[in-house]
């Protein structure tokens, strides 16, 4: 599994060690979990995983520039090759994530990957619903993978 990641606060790491944290939890078993910063995850990082975890900040109604840089990098090289694969994201906002996962959405969407939990959403400093529904998302898409 991929985790994909622009983390460049504060509440947007804790969002970040919640996700590796359930993604690494200890009954997920057979699992390897590697973990890219958005500017250095490569077409072949995404060409070598079976899932995605996606996680940005919204910034100015949008995802991170760090994340569309990743898109853009690996769109073409990934389209065919990953069609049907599982994904999921978290989004840290301080008031509206609303753009955000609209966007997530539409590229997710021209990649043909497959939504495997819903998307986590935070707005403000991250609470501990928050944290926990990160952790899980980290677990479910791990799970999903254990043979």
């Amino acid at each position: 599994m991929l985790i994909v990641h622009h983390t460049p606060s504060p509440n947007c790491q804790a969002l970040f060690e919640a996700v590796v944290s359930g993604a690494t939890a200890p009954e997920i078993e057979g699992v390897r979990v590697v973990r890219r910063a958005a500017l250095a995850a490569t077409a072949s990082d995404v060409l070598e995983a079976d899932a995605y975890l996606l996680g940005t900040p919204a910034n100015l109604g949008y995802i991170s520039g760090a994340l569309k840089h990743f898109f853009d990098q690996i769109y073409y090289p990934c389209l065919d090759a990953t069609r049907g694969r599982p994904f999921g994201a978290y989004v840290h906002g301080g008031s509206d994530v609303t753009g955000a996962l609209r966007a997530l959405d539409s590229i997710t969407t021209g990649l043909g990957w497959r939504r495997a939990a819903e998307p986590v959403t935070v707005t403000g400093e991250p609470d501990r619903a928050g944290i926990e529904a990160c952790w899980e998302l980290g677990a479910t898409l791990a799970a999903g993978l254990m043979e």
